[in-house]
């Protein structure tokens, strides 16, 4: 799998109209093909009266990809959903269009412009998580360390988790998977092997 990968950190809308039609895009999170499918029921049972429910969802694990047109002309709807996640490049994502008629025909170009432009609508307002693979790491040190240790961070990017101050210094911390060993070589040359080291390595935490 990807060591970097970007997706939604909360649930995000947006909507347009176009020749009296309603599109209101719905983006949430998802990591499973069963919380998908339970975020499109949810905004399908929130919008009973809608003609439509337009979706696409993407996950990483599998390499998955779904949609559906829910009624509409083949390829005008879920198509265009899909392939608007795609060029965002974010991953495990679901995204449901809901559309009310106004009462006039779109035609099919006129559709997939629609369902594309109310996803890009919804995107636009979304935070995105910068999802990067990285070791967690635990160091424990007396004080005497704590300042030559906190002039390394900056050159090995790392995200800062805890600092705990107690009878001794506890630095909770996130860095990249390129640069942990040599981070972890400094870190003990630094103080000259005089502190605790624990990792957690290869998990995927928000660097954004």
């Amino acid at each position: 799998m990807s060591d970097e990968y970007m997706t939604l950190r909360s649930s995000c809308s947006g909507e347009i109209e176009e020749k009296r039609s309603r599109f209101i895009a719905s983006a949430a999170p998802v990591e499973t093909e069963e919380q998908a499918v339970e975020f499109i029921n949810s905004v399908k049972a929130a919008n009973r009266k809608a003609r439509h429910n337009v979706y696409a969802y993407i996950l990483r694990d599998g390499n998955i990809s779904r949609y559906s047109d829910d009624g509409e002309p083949q390829g005008t709807g879920g198509v265009p959903v899909l392939e608007t996640i795609k060029k965002e490049g974010l991953t495990d994502i679901c995204v449901v269009v809901t559309r009310y008629f106004g009462g006039i025909l779109l035609g099919t170009g006129g559709l997939a412009r629609a369902y594309s432009a109310s996803c890009r609508e919804a995107l636009s307002a979304a935070d995105i998580m910068i999802m990067r693979r990285c070791s967690k790491i635990t160091v424990r040190c007396d004080y005497n360390l704590y300042g030559r240790l906190a002039r390394l961070m900056p050159e090995f990017e790392v995200k800062m988790l805890e600092e705990n101050f107690g009878s001794d210094v506890e630095l909770v911390m996130l860095v990249k998977k390129d640069l942990v060993e040599k981070f972890k070589e400094k870190l003990i040359n630094a103080a000259n092997g005089k502190l605790q080291l624990d990792e957690t390595p290869d998990i995927m935490e928000d660097f954004s």
